[in-house]
């Protein structure tokens, strides 16, 4: 692990948020059955692991990673390609700088291409100490009330 970890600009959670959007559009195939059943169950639910004309899994990360600024922007890039192995922590600062050569209106089209980019996202996050199990136990046991939020102010 190296000595002085970067401060991230790129809040984790939005991070594995990322994470866990790719995992589900990697997860998604070309549609195989064309004549689908009248429900799920006549299918054994094949299509929900097929593009849909409705699925907005791509359409949320795009949007997802289009919000950011350029800093979580290129945070995002520099920790992928760390997490690849391309460049190592030492080597933030060139990471990062790298990632300026990807158009920012080109950013989703080229997260979405990188066929690890779960698993690369997911070894530099573990890298900086973070866990996605952790992520997970955190929102996943979350109680969702009403009064919580900023309707709640």
């Amino acid at each position: 692990m190296p000595d002085l970890l970067p401060e991230l600009t790129l809040n984790p959670d939005t991070a594995f948020y990322i994470l866990l959007k790719t995992r589900e559009f990697d997860a998604k195939g070309e549609v195989v059955d064309p004549d689908e059943g009248s429900n799920p169950s006549d299918d054994k639910s094949i299509d929900v692991l097929e593009f849909q004309p409705d699925d907005s899994v791509e359409e949320e990360l795009a949007s997802a990673i289009s919000s950011l600024n350029e800093d979580e922007r290129l945070d995002l890039i520099a920790l992928i390609w760390i997490g690849r192995g391309d460049f190592s922590f030492e080597e933030w600062s060139e990471a990062r700088e790298g990632a300026r050569a990807i158009d920012p209106s080109q950013a989703p089209q080229y997260i979405l291409g990188l066929p690890t980019v779960s698993d690369d996202l997911e070894e530099a996050l573990s890298q900086l100490n973070y866990s996605l199990n952790d992520y997970l136990d955190s929102h996943l046991n979350t109680p969702v009330s009403p009064a919580v939020g900023p309707e709640a102010d």
